[in-house]
């Protein structure tokens, strides 16, 4: 079964008002995405999702143009099954052929940004293929799940000092027994981040996991500070606490705190998240699927969170698809033990889609429909799309 044609669209679906909320990165209005189709050469179908941010909004325009004009036409005729060659053909580019020869990567000059996300989304649609081909879900190919089912926590928490703790025991009440929650440049001061989470733990109790988000926008000191003053709220982890082109004080940080520091959402290919481990920056790796590249990507990052004793635990704010790469990895990844699950009334993850997400009481199960496991609402799709 070979690739017949590789497609890209721009999905853009308005937020309700009554749904829309502010965080850092302003507010946010739209759910953005970049869907994959990869089709062979016998009608099948599979797909993937390529993110330009990783919030939920973000111009896709040019990773449907590099998909379009320059991954395309390298990849078609290839075998789906041959995913690592794909992935590696990709990467590697015009000096494809010296990796092969050779046993180590010649990246092209976009091996960054852009360019892994378009594969990310290349990538997600071609294991989707194979699994429905084989007939079995993707954890299966990896390996098979570690755990028959695992806790999901709910990702969301933006209500201010005053309202936090009814939002997040409206989460617990779902069933989630962890809530993660955003901090940060959001709140103008770090005492007032420290107001929200205490507020949140005065609600929650001390049996709930609270993780906290600052999307990378504290200062090394600020940082410092937050968990200095949190040292005793027993926090499950601060995530993203500094920019993520400041590894080193990322690693500074983690040296004076015993709250685990996560990242990696931000992050593009193993050679990212080794840097970090190289600074012992990290207790828990937070790959994205449709950003650092992809499922076979995530896969060689969970094997360094194992190698070094660390946590995984894959980033999946978007859309159901990036949603189910990462439980799959996650399920086959014996360091992951969360998965994270929006609460951020995101239509992707509901209505682009037809099956549901599988979220009950808190825990999903380990995957077992082929592939993905899911099916496209190509009314959805036609309505969302855009015209580039």
């Amino acid at each position: 079964m070979k690739i017949a044609d590789i497609r890209a669209h721009w999905i853009s679906v308005p937020i309700p008002t009554t749904g829309q909320w502010r965080s850092d990165y302003g507010r946010l209005t739209t759910f953005d995405m970049c869907l994959v189709k990869v089709l062979t050469d016998d009608g099948r179908v599979g797909i993937g999702e390529a993110k330009a941010a990783v919030g939920a909004s973000g111009s896709c325009a040019s990773i449907v143009a590099c998909i379009k004009h320059e991954l395309r036409d390298k990849l078609i005729g290839q075998s789906i099954h041959d995913i690592t060659r794909i992935w590696e053909l990709s990467y590697n580019g015009t000096r494809d052929h010296y990796a092969e020869s050779r046993g180590r990567t010649f990246p092209i000059l976009a091996n960054r940004g852009t360019t892994i996300s378009a594969m990310s989304g290349i990538d997600l649609a071609l294991w989707d293929l194979k699994g429905q081909d084989l007939g079995a879900p993707i954890v299966s190919l990896l390996g098979g799940a570690c755990r028959d089912q695992m806790e999901a926590y709910a990702s969301g928490g933006w209500a201010d000092a005053a309202a936090i703790g009814e939002q997040l025991s409206g989460y617990v009440a779902q069933g989630f027994k962890g809530v993660k929650m955003r901090v940060g440049s959001m709140d103008d001061t770090v005492d007032y981040s420290v107001e929200r989470v205490r507020a949140a733990r005065d609600a929650l109790g001390p049996a709930i996991k609270i993780m906290t988000d600052a999307h990378g926008t504290f200062s090394v000191p600020e940082a410092k500070r937050f968990c200095r003053e949190l040292e005793d709220e027993n926090l499950y982890w601060f995530e993203e606490p500094i920019s993520t082109d400041n590894k080193i004080g990322t690693a500074e940080l983690r040296q004076t705190t015993s709250i685990p520091i996560a990242a990696g959402e931000s992050e593009f290919t193993r050679f990212d998240f080794i840097e970090l481990l190289q600074h012992r920056a990290l207790d828990v790796l937070q790959p994205d699927p449709a950003i650092c590249g992809g499922i076979t990507e995530c896969m060689r990052i969970g094997a360094l969170a194992a190698a070094y004793q660390l946590e995984l635990a894959p980033h999946c704010w978007g859309s159901a698809i990036s949603f189910m790469a990462g439980v799959n990895v996650a399920f086959a990844s014996p360091s992951a033990v969360v998965v994270e699950f929006s609460l951020g009334g995101n239509p992707l993850m509901y209505d682009l889609c037809h099956e549901d997400p599988g979220v009950v009481d808190g825990y999903i199960s380990a995957p077992t429909r082929p592939g993905l496991g899911l099916t496209l609402n190509d009314d959805f799709v036609k309505e969302y799309s855009k015209t580039l």
